[in-house]
């Protein structure tokens, strides 16, 4: 599976940005897609995250502010983000896992900046 991000960029704070992240290959087993950050100095955390059936999880952090989406006919995930504030600043690593593996995307960097 390989998967494509884009939709990352420099925003205010308060305005809105929408991840997209495609995957291709052996993807028809995927089950779980995800969204991940990561800051500097700071650890990978889990942004958000869905299953083929809908059901959602999210970070607190981002809760009422992010939304996470899917299309499983194209093979995609797209994250909503809303109201984005200083501290969302960081690399996104969309994730996908088959029963088999976790796979990861290259990242893509959202600054949220005056």
């Amino acid at each position: 599976v390989q998967l494509q991000a884009s939709g990352g960029g420099l925003v205010q704070p308060g305005e809105s940005l929408r991840l997209s992240c495609a995957a291709s290959g052996s993807s028809g087993s995927i089950n779980y897609m995800g969204w991940y950050r990561q800051a500097p100095g700071n650890q990978r955390e889990l942004v958000a995250s869905i299953l083929k059936n809908g059901l959602t999880n999210y970070a607190d952090s981002v809760k009422g502010r992010f939304t996470i989406s899917r299309n499983n006919y194209k093979h995609t995930v797209y994250l909503q983000m809303n109201s984005l504030k200083p501290e969302d600043t960081a690399v996104y690593v969309c994730t996908v896992r088959t029963p088999y593996r976790a796979f990861w995307g290259q990242g893509t960097l959202v600054t949220v900046s005056s």
